[in-house]
């Protein structure tokens, strides 16, 4: 009793960093396979958004939301949420990776420095202040309304694109450079031509470079137009001018984007190859080669992916979504990232589940007669496949939860060119 309660009490250092490792698994980490972490996580996006809709409504003053003890008691609780949120991921801070190595008080000073924490604190610190020296400012309604930055930690597309920011961050500033640079010439321009015709407008550089940003950025709200030819000639040549200075950095962005989310997706791909206990002794380039082969396939609810009986001829691995394995007496539940029918790549037998798609289900799929291609033009993958599949330690270890059937390993080999051979 002594013993277990000095190595996992609560009052115990052991105790303490247990939880605080839980909490953090909680509030930081990937909630696709764990069940309290997704809770919390969709209730705080409900929140947030809650939050963001009630601050937009605040302002109808038919509504009258401002008076509304409902409303009151809302805000006053989501202000407790968000609180107890902030304190507790400044908590955790130390069990944060990129912060291993520093003591925990400087952890949680780099933490609370970067942007998401920092938004974190916008969204109830300036309420807090308000209510404790009784100021009612309007402006507070903005502060609110940036509680809807906070769901950035929660949508992978808008981390891809802050990342696309900070990459392109030169080039997007040299675009800004670019684009400054063609206001300030043609509202130059501009005075000159026409400074004299419509001096209310354009008598001034300062006061033509509002016509000029409204033509560069191809906007043209009207109220200033050229009435000379020259002025004319001007404005044309603005006008082409901002179509280029507008589509250049769009260009960049959409380039980058599509960059990153490949990468992105190349990563988690490999490292689902990658554990697939049939290629673990595969060196980078055999795992490439094996990547190169992989095709997609989208598996609608309910869908029969591969049926009991049929001949095995490919392997599945699972991007999103859950994917049932039927076996006659047992069901399996397969998530993101795990894989099923491996032994297929190898053994020319009959399935013994039925794969079936639980959900909307984004499937990588590799054919046998894909990977004895692969092994035909680079024979050292097919001996260390080989070698791996006759190893003890090797697929016939895989755990049935990782393969839709043991029942594979049955059937006749493969040889590299994808025919029947006696195991």
């Amino acid at each position: 009793m002594t013993a277990h309660r000095r190595e996992g009490g609560w009052f115990t250092a052991s105790g303490w960093r247990a939880r605080r490792r839980r909490c953090y698994e909680i509030l930081e980490r990937d909630a696709a396979h764990d069940r309290t972490a997704q809770r919390v996580e969709i209730g705080l996006i409900v929140l947030i958004a809650l939050n963001v809709l009630v601050a937009v409504l605040e302002t109808v003053p038919s509504l009258f939301l401002r008076d509304y003890f409902a409303f009151l008691a809302f805000e006053r609780a989501s202000l407790l949420v968000f609180a107890v949120e902030y304190m507790l991921r400044i908590w955790v801070a130390p069990e944060n990776p990129r912060y291993r190595g520093l003591s925990p008080l400087r952890a949680r000073l780099h933490y609370a420095r970067t942007p998401v924490a920092i938004v974190d604190l916008v969204a109830w610190l300036p309420f807090v202040v308000s209510a404790l020296f009784g100021v009612n400012l309007v402006t507070l309604a903005i502060f609110r309304l940036l509680r809807f930055v906070k769901l950035v930690r929660y949508s992978p597309g808008m981390q891809s694109l802050l990342e696309v920011l900070h990459r392109e961050r030169q080039s997007l500033m040299a675009c800004f450079w670019l684009l400054s640079a063609a206001v300030l010439v043609a509202a130059t321009a501009m005075y000159v031509a026409e400074g004299h015709v419509q001096p209310e407008h354009v008598g001034s550089i300062p006061a033509a470079m509002w016509w000029a940003m409204a033509t560069v950025t191809t906007v043209g709200y009207g109220d200033v137009y050229p009435v000379t030819v020259p002025g004319r000639i001007i404005a044309s040549i603005t006008m082409v001018t901002g179509i280029v200075m507008i589509a250049l950095p769009v260009g960049i962005i959409a380039t980058s984007f599509v960059d990153v989310i490949k990468r992105r997706d190349f990563v988690i791909t490999w490292g689902m190859v990658a554990r697939v206990p049939l290629f673990a002794d595969l060196d980078a380039s055999g795992i490439g080669e094996i990547h190169k082969m992989l095709s997609a396939h989208t598996a609608q609810p309910g869908e029969v992916i591969a049926r009991r009986g049929d001949v095995a001829r490919s392997m599945y691995f699972i991007a999103s979504g859950e994917v049932e394995l039927e076996f006659a007496d047992d069901l399996h539940l397969l998530g993101e990232g795990q894989f099923f029918g491996e032994m297929a790549l190898l053994h020319q037998a009959r399935r013994a589940a039925t794969a079936r798609a639980r959900t909307r289900c984004m499937l990588l799929m590799l054919e046998a007669d894909a990977l004895a291609d692969v092994i035909r033009r680079h024979p050292e993958i097919g001996k260390r496949i080989r070698a791996m599949a006759r190893d003890e330690g090797g697929p016939q270890a895989v755990r049935r939860s990782a393969d839709i059937a043991d029942g594979e390993l049955s059937g006749p080999e493969l040889d590299p060119g994808g025919t029947p051979t006696e195991s």
